[in-house]
Order: C-alpha cells, then structure tokens, then sequence
C-alpha cells in the first residue's frame, strides 16, 4: 500500500491555501494544546471551516476520494474484516471487499500509526483508502455492527448446552459464575444491541418454532428471529428474576422494573409479562437514565406556543393537561416542565404508575393497587402534604379526575395527562368520565396536545410532487397542494429506512373566558367551534403539515398524525 503523506502540516498547508488565516491557526494550536485533540477537530469546533470542507481539502492534498458513505451500499460481511473495537478506536470502517483489495473509509488517513496497524489486521489484502465523515463513520458503527449474530450465537450455545430441554429454568438458577452464564451474556447481547440502535423497547415472542425479538426504533418494530424457540422459557425466568417477580406464576401477567448498565449507559426497565398460546411474552421499555431529561426546547415544541406554556405554568393553581395517545411522547413534556418548576421554594409531589425518571427534591409516589394505593388515594393524602404542584401521571377515573380539579382549585398546580386525540375533545372526555362540567369550566387553564413524527434523513430526503391520491387528501383539508413536499428513498445513514429520529408535533389549546363559558353550559359544539378558531390556536395536523413542507417530515407522517384529527383543524395556518 502506498501510504499518503502531506507535503507540510496540516495547518499550514490551510493558511497557505487561504481557507483559515495566519491568527486562526494559532488559535487552534493554543485550543488543541488544552484539550489535547487534534488539529482538524479543533478547527472544525472552532468553526473555522465545516468538517466538509476540511476532508475535502484532505482528500485533495492526499490524492484519496471523497465519499459520503450515506448513498453507499455497504457490505455488512465486508464491514466485519475489521472488528468493531478498532473501527471505533481508529474511526475507520471497511467500505468494500473487492477480494485482493478492501476499501478503507477514514476520517484522518493521515493518521499513519492507525493506517499501520489497520493493514496488519486485514493482511493479506491491500488496502486502498478513501476519506469520509467522522460523524458518519459514527452512526455506521451502530448500525453495521449490531449484535445480531452474537445474538444467535449465544442462542445457538445455549440450545447446545441444554440439548432440547424445554425446561432450561433449572439452569438459570444457579448463581454461581453468573456473569459467564451463556443466557446472562445472551441477554447483555440483547440490552446492547437495543442501546446501540436507541431502541425504545424490546419485545421478546415465543413462537410455534421460533422466537422473535423485536426492538421498537423511532417507532417502529425491527425483527430478529431466532430458532432456538426452547431458550424462551429459560429468557423470561431470568427477566422475572431480574426484576424480582413471582417465578412460579405463568398463567398470570406481572409486571416490575430493575436496572442495568449497558455501555455506560444506566438503564431502567420497566418489564411486562402476558402469557400467550405458546409461552410467555415480555416487553421492556428502556429509559436511559444516564441520558437526563429531556428540555422543553429539545423536543420540537416552537418558540411561540414554548413561551406561552412557560407564562402558564407560571400560574400559582390551576390545571394543565397533557394529552395524546400511548407512545405519544407526554411523560417527556410533563417532566420537561417538573424540571424547570423545580425550585428549592417549591415544593412537588408527583402521584405516578410507574415511575419513570427520579428528580431530586421531588417527592415522587408510585401507585400500588394491589394494596388499595390508587391514584385517588394518593392524591387525597398528597392535598394534606401542603405541596405546590402536583403532578398526577394520568387521569382515569372520575374520582381522580374530580380532586384534580378541586385541588388545582383550591391553590394547587395541577399537571397530568389524559388519553385523547386531540385538545379540543380533553375537555368532553373529563365532562363524559363525570367531572362536572363547572369544575372543568373553573379549574383548566391549557391543554398540550401531542403526537410524534419520524424525521426524514437529512442524507437522503429529496423534494416530489405528491401523488394525485395525496393532492385530493390535501384538497380535502384545504391545504396548498403547490406547495413543495419532500420524501427520502432510505440510505445507509437511516438504516434504508428514510427516516432517522423523532420530532414532536403540538397543539396548545388556552382556555379563555368563552372557552369556559361553553363548557359551563356543557355546549360541547360550541366549544369545538370556539377552540379551532380561537386567536393563536394551530392544530396538530396543520403543525404537522408545516414541517413537511420545510421538509423535516413526511406528507405520510401529516396523514398518519392527522388521520383521527378533525378535518376543521387542518387549515394554512403558520405555526
């Protein structure tokens, strides 16, 4: 292999090209002799040039291509001729395996030492280099190094260990070398590749003759399959001992919680267990806690309705609702706002099942039904504990829903949540579970309402023209149809998936004086009418619509979000 080598340094082949100055670069080199990185990072951080701009330059100098490795079709068995500890180590990755020759994709091929050790580990084959992104290189390792056949390995092994022995639960309780069990390794394998890929939940599926694993991402389910059905039973004990539930019940669901640390990444579970016809099926949400909280800002909520929330929650009593379905994102938007309310002349109780994320100085209650601790209950004792605000996870009855109230009326700041499609009906779902129409009418102060969108990758997302089906829906909203919509045909970067992380849509209904006025005299269409049409008032679907538009979602996504909306919410309004 030919190994490149730069005429003179790097930050001086860039002054002398003219693309940073003579000041900018001593800059750098006193920022890089603190922080100990390297140059081209530095001045990337720096801002001055893009990292683009600086592999291009290399490249050039280097006489090596330039790829975006997000339009190439890479092959997972070529990527696997380097193991991932020094494709992350070095920040390298094997594009191609062209048989006497591979493909290197590097984000410093100047770096010679790396470059050496490289062409020791993939000896025989030469080694032809190519530049590419950091930041790219990045999320490739993530998704081209999962542990799927680790996985099936340990799965494999497991079967082998036991032979066709159903009844592997024996096996799993034994504590001795538990860290070298072959099913404790399986199942680290699982929480790691679940983590790797930022997976919500994991499903685990007996089958007749197979066991699925499925992980939820950006909010749809991947699929691992693996023959090894008789390993289930052997997984779920392990689980159920994990999270400390009753071993022997089967016919039962149960449900509890452990953690776990995967890649230094602290790890609640939140486990459910349901028995189906051919064994029993678990699904574990995950909750980085070593991730934090979210901020307001951060999840997509615009400046305008953002400052009006915070004006609101500023209030001394009165209650906001955050409503939407399962999955909808509002646990994140209610602790967003515990957050930035939690001040030391403060003081907050929160009345959840379960809970989810612990903060500091809140007094933080799980609900227990099995004995008699229900939301109801809790709250009765929580209005005696002289809090400032409360926070109740989720309004389901009549009884909870009605102290809500009379606590956000008697000097309290009430925030909950409640499953609705939308702001306008949160109201008529609270009068129809029992709450007086007056209570609502007096207690209410907003609604946030909110749904998750799949962001299109910014690799891949190009504009078209939608199809005559998607102009007769838009037509059928009232929404422009000359406006310019984008779609993305899926790359390496997203997984070919054409979308990569999540954004929040929101709606945030006031209520004002005539909005309280209908719901006193329960006019339940007059109180629609007067919501779609109140001054500042932007719909779901038309949030929704707008960021498809700036093409940072789909017009699929604006039909999914709004397919249960009313049509009256979906006009040209800008957000």
């Amino acid at each position: 292999m030919q190994r490149p080598r730069l005429k003179m340094r790097l930050g001086d082949l860039l002054v002398d090209e003219g693309i940073i100055s003579p000041p900018q670069l001593q800059q750098a080199l006193a920022r890089q002799q603190e922080t100990g990185r390297k140059l081209g990072s530095t001045l990337t951080e720096l801002k001055f040039l893009t990292e683009v701009q600086l592999l291009q330059f290399l490249a050039q100098q280097l006489n090596v291509p330039f790829l975006d490795i997000a339009q190439k079709q890479i092959s997972p068995k070529a990527v696997q001729l380097l193991p991932e500890v020094q494709a992350r180590r070095f920040r390298a990755l094997v594009l191609e395996d062209n048989g006497d020759t591979v493909l290197l994709g590097m984000s410093d091929p100047a770096d010679l030492a790396a470059l050496d050790q490289i062409s020791r580990l993939l000896a025989p084959k030469e080694v032809a280099l190519a530049v590419v992104r950091e930041s790219q290189l990045i999320e490739a390792f993530d998704t081209l190094y999962r542990r799927t056949k680790e996985i099936e390995s340990f799965a494999t092994q497991l079967k082998a260990e036991h032979g066709a022995d159903t009844n592997l639960e024996l096996n799993v309780l034994d504590e001795q070398a538990d860290a070298d069990n072959t099913i404790a390794k399986l199942l680290q394998s699982v929480f790691e590749d679940a983590v790797q890929v930022k997976a919500s939940d994991i499903h685990i599926e007996p089958d007749e003759k197979v066991l699925r694993i499925r992980q939820r991402v950006d909010g749809v389910l991947q699929e691992n399959i693996l023959n090894e059905v008789s390993i289930a039973s052997a997984l779920v004990l392990r689980l159920k001992l994990m999270a400390n539930l009753d071993i022997s019940e089967k016919r039962m669901p149960q449900d509890g919680r452990f953690q776990i640390n995967v890649k230094k990444h602290q790890i609640d579970v939140r486990i459910s267990t349901m028995p189906v016809q051919y064994g029993e099926s678990v699904v574990m949400r995950l909750l980085d806690q070593s991730a934090g909280l979210l901020q307001l800002e951060e999840t997509g909520m615009p400046a305008p309705l953002l400052s009006k929330l915070r004006r609101i929650i500023k209030s001394p009593h009165g209650m906001i609702l955050v409503t939407g379905p399962t999955g909808s994102g509002k646990t994140t938007t209610l602790y967003g706002l515990l957050s930035e309310l939690n001040q030391a002349g403060s003081k907050i109780i929160t009345v959840e099942d379960p809970v989810e994320y612990r903060l500091p100085r809140v007094n933080q209650v799980q609900v227990n039904h099995k004995i008699g601790l229900s939301f109801s209950n809790v709250l009765r004792t929580t209005l005696r504990q002289d809090p400032d605000i409360i926070m109740v996870g989720e309004m389901r009855d009549q009884e909870t829903a009605e102290m809500g109230l009379r606590g956000a009326l008697t000097g309290h700041l009430v925030l909950s949540t409640l499953h609705t499609n939308d702001a306008v009906t949160s109201t008529l779902r609270l009068i129809d579970m029992g709450a007086a129409p007056y209570l609502v009418a007096s207690a209410l102060r907003a609604i946030v309402a909110q749904r998750l969108v799949r962001r299109l990758c910014d690799y891949c997302k190009q504009p078209y023209q939608p199809d005559e089906l998607e102009s007769s829906w838009l037509r059928h909203h009232k929404a422009d149809t000359s406006a310019s919509y984008w779609h993305a045909k899926g790359c390496q970067s997203c997984n070919h998936s054409g979308y990569k992380g999540r954004l929040g849509v929101f709606e945030l209904l006031l209520i004002t004086k005539p909005l309280a006025d209908a719901l006193r005299r329960n006019d339940t269409a007059g109180f629609a009418h007067l919501a779609h049409h109140s001054e500042g008032f932007v719909s779901l679907g038309t949030m929704a619509l707008h960021y498809a538009q700036q093409g940072i979602t789909s017009l699929d996504e604006v039909i999914r979000v709004s397919e249960y909306l009313d049509t009256e919410s979906l006009v040209t309004v800008e957000p």
